[in-house]
Parts: structure tokens; sequence; C-alpha cells
């Protein structure tokens, strides 16, 4: 009979918190200072619709499409639609020493942040009721499949040999393609080109940036499953490559412009970590630093230069450093992963086995293709049954307070104008007492 770990079972409720922290506030403030202030609680509000909306569809059919007895090596059938059949004791296929609903609750945090990274590249004009309805569609269509295929029992990346530490393929390029292809299929925000857009609160880009940088500590290092020494060299390794990120985007952009920013330092190491995610439990410490560092400074040139060349517009730069940062991350651990880190990987083309190379070649364009067509499809389906993109008065006016009847910044001091506002606010204000004026 198996046992329990209590050490191994308290880590991974403490990494999924922290993951969970990565999704809000972390994701959240670095999207929301990133986009203009008319629109910071919109940007938000996708973080939190994922959250919302996928920590229900996880266990109602999630967890059991991605993780449930395998079908043909491409998805999980429905035994556990409610999470039926799933409690306190270990899963042996999947975590022998952890309760199975706490490894349901760390996926769960996969699940959740992945189509919130896709919002990045379609903040400022995507309506919010077409956004709720495509990652609903897309959880289930797009990234429970892939689960399935890179981590699921039987899923056929997983019997291929490819590997995956903690999701470069199932997180970062599924959400960083998918992201290119609904900037693509909605088309530019207004006046891109025109007229410079600046992210309109810096200081609250760097703090998200912080609490990414945190949670991802148990992202990568909580999906050793274990409070063990591969634990150790995944949290390592995760901090080392986003440090080389950082410097490598800053080093660029200091060459190229003259002059190093926060919000470059805040990429960079956005770009480290997204590098070092499939790699970090299978690569030695050095090995992330040269991960980070190329993929700090791949992912400055993508944002930098490709967007650019190609006129895309990928509002906050999902693909350019999830997608990118993530294929550079799978073909890493292609290159540098070593037994000598974890005797459940692989040894790659530095270590005498260019055949682990090839197969991380093939998970990568298997999830380029799946993320590209199925969210092309499911975004025609969305805008068959709601508009996708806000109108260009609501745009204009920002979707803070065009859709959402609310804005980020606001001082009531000033009294209120807007008709909209009125009657909440008149609901809200603090009734008069003795001592107290509204006018004081």
């Amino acid at each position: 009979m198996l046992k329990i770990d209590t050490g191994d079972t308290a880590w991974l409720l403490v990494s999924t918190a922290f993951v969970f922290l990565m999704i809000m506030p972390g994701l959240a403030l670095f999207y929301g200072g990133l986009v203009r202030k008319k629109n910071v609680l919109s940007t938000i509000m996708y973080s939190f619709a994922a959250l919302i909306l996928i920590s229900v569809e996880w266990v109602l059919v999630g967890y059991s499409l991605s993780f449930g007895p395998d079908k043909f090596g491409l998805i999980g059938d429905l035994s556990w639609i409610g999470l039926s059949g799933i409690g306190g004791s270990p899963n042996p296929d999947y975590a022998a020493t952890i309760p199975a609903l706490v490894f349901v609750a760390f996926q769960m945090m996969f699940a959740i942040i992945t189509p919130a990274i896709i919002s990045g590249s379609i903040a400022e004009r995507m309506r919010f009721n077409a956004f709720a309805l495509f990652i609903l569609f897309w959880a289930v269509v797009a990234y429970n499949p892939v689960a399935h295929w890179v981590w699921g029992v039987g899923g056929w990346i997983r019997e291929l040999g490819a590997l995956d530490f903690a999701g470069g393929t199932v997180v970062h390029i599924l959400s960083g393609v998918s992201a290119l292809v609904a900037a693509l299929v909605l088309g530019k925000r207004k006046r891109v080109g025109k007229e410079q857009f600046v992210p309109h609160n810096i200081p609250m880009v760097v703090i998200g940036t912080g609490l990414l940088w945190f949670g991802w500590f148990g992202f990568n290092a909580g999906s050793a499953l274990s409070a063990n020494g591969l634990a150790a060299y995944a949290f390592i390794n995760t901090n080392t490559a986003a440090a080389a990120g950082a410097l490598a985007w800053l080093l660029v952009e200091w060459s190229h412009y003259g002059k190093p920013t926060s919000v470059g330092a805040a990429s960079g190491a956005v770009a480290g970590l997204v590098a070092i995610t499939p790699a970090a439990g299978f690569v030695t410490p050095l090995a992330s630093i040269i991960i980070g560092l190329i993929g700090g400074a791949l992912c400055y040139n993508s944002v930098a230069l490709l967007k650019a060349k190609l006129g895309y517009d990928d509002a906050l730069d999902a693909f350019g450093i999830h997608g990118i940062g993530g294929t550079w991350g799978a073909v890493a651990t292609g290159l540098f992963a070593t037994t000598t880190i974890n005797e459940a990987g692989a040894n790659g083309l530095f270590y005498g086995d260019g055949s682990l190379l090839t197969k991380q070649l093939i998970a990568v364009a298997a999830t380029y293709a799946m993320a590209a067509v199925s969210t092309f499809l499911i975004l025609k389906l969305v805008s068959l049954i709601v508009p996708l993109r806000a109108s260009q008065e609501e745009e204009e006016a920002g979707l803070d307070q065009s859709l959402h009847g609310e804005e980020g910044y606001r001082d009531y001091s000033l009294g209120v104008t807007d008709p909209s506002y009125s009657s909440k606010y008149n609901q809200l204000k603090v009734p008069e007492q003795e001592g107290y004026s509204s006018t004081s």
C-alpha cells in the first residue's frame, strides 16, 4: 500500500499556492501595468476570468481529459469526470507519495495560467464575453489534449520520449502560438503604428515580475513532485536562468537603444523563466545560464525586431516571450539534458544522444500545429456567437469603462460626472455622521 509522505505533500501544497500567486496577482499586474490606463482593469479581468472559469472546468472535465485513462494516445477519457474516484490516496501513475487531490490542484494552476498568458496578445481590444467563451472552448480542445500528449500516461509525446519538465510545450508554446493566432485574427489595435503605446504603470510591471519570479519556484521546483534533490536543481536552475535572461535582455537593449530599462529587465527575467521551464529538472546549473542568456537575447529580438518587421500586433508580446522562449527551452532540453541530474530523463545532444533533440522538435512541431489550428477554429466559432472585438468607440473610450463600467484610477473627491457611475457611487458613499462631512 502506498504511503503518503507529509514532506512531499506539504511541498506540493506550497508550490500550488506559489503558482496561484503567479496568476493573481503576478501575471495580472505584469500585464495590467503594460497597457494604457484606460484598459488596466479589463486586462486584469482576463486573468481573473481564467482563474474563475478554468477552476470549474478542470474539476468537471479538464483533469479527466488531461490525466485520465488514455484513449489512443490522444486524450484521457471521462472516468474521472467531476473528480469521481479521486481522493486522498496517491495515484502511483503520477505521484506516489502525495494525495491525488493535491496533484489535481497543482496541475489545475498550470491549466489556469496557460489561457491567461494568451490574453497578453489580445489586450485592449477583445470583448470580455468573447474571451470567456474562447478560453473555455480552448481549454477542452487545445490544453487538455496537449497536456495528455505530454504528461498523461499513454500520451503519444510522452511515449515518444520527448521531455517537458514543467510546461515548455504544454504551457508556453501552446499559449504563445495561440496568442499569435489570436492577435492575427482580431487584427491590430486602433492607431497602432500611428502613435506610441507605452506602459501606464511600470512599477506595477516590476512588482508583477517579482511575483511571477517568486511563483515560478513552485511552477518548476514543484514539478519534481517531491521535496528532494531534483526539486533543488529545478529551484536553482529557475533562479539562475531568470537572472541570465534579464542580463541578456538588458545588454542587448542597452546596445540597441543606448539605455537599459526596467521594463526590459522585467521582460528578460520572464523570458529566462520561460526558457528554463521545460529543462529545469534535466540540466545543470551551468546549462541554465546558457539557456537563460540565449532565451533573453532571442526574446528581445523577437519583440523588438521580428514583430516590427512582420507587423502583427501582439499587444504584450505573449508570442515573443512565451512562444519563442518556450520553443528555445524545448530545443535546449534536447541539447543540454543529462541523466546525471535526472535519471528519469534522457541525455541530450551534448551528452551523446542526438535522438532526444529530434523528439523535442517533433513535440514542438505538434504543439505549434495544435495551437494554430485549434485557436483559429475556436475563434471563428466564438465569432458566430458573440462579436470578438470591441467597437471602435468602445476601444477609444477604453475597455474598462465601455465593457466593465469601471475605471482603474479615479479621484472621487472631484465628483462623478459619468452618468453610468453616479448611481453606483451614491450607493457606496459613506453616510454623513457626527464629525464627518463628505466635503471634508
